[in-house]
């Protein structure tokens, strides 16, 4: 897999950086954030899920909490994904 670097958070401090890569053979995104609280989750479960999804999360899945800072970088790497499926 070739995976190329899209960006990271302009607000993070050293060693506390939400980065985003971005695969150029599937189109994925790789996303570097922070791991959302208990309390995040218990608010997430709450919120519900679309039908014929749990709530619950599965243990080789997480889920993390992305700054706002960060949301143009994802929509960079959205934009750039569709000429790398090829």
């Amino acid at each position: 897999m070739s995976v190329v670097f899209v960006g990271v958070d302009p607000s993070s401090k050293n060693g506390e950086s939400a980065t985003v890569w971005l695969s150029t053979e599937t189109g994925e995104l790789f996303v570097q954030s922070y791991r959302a609280t208990d309390e995040e989750i218990r608010e997430c479960k709450e919120a519900g899920s679309g039908p014929g999804h749990s709530t619950e999360v599965p243990p080789h899945e997480t889920i993390i909490r992305i700054p706002v800072s960060v949301l143009q970088i994802l929509q960079e790497a959205c934009s750039a994904s569709g000429p790398h499926l090829g």
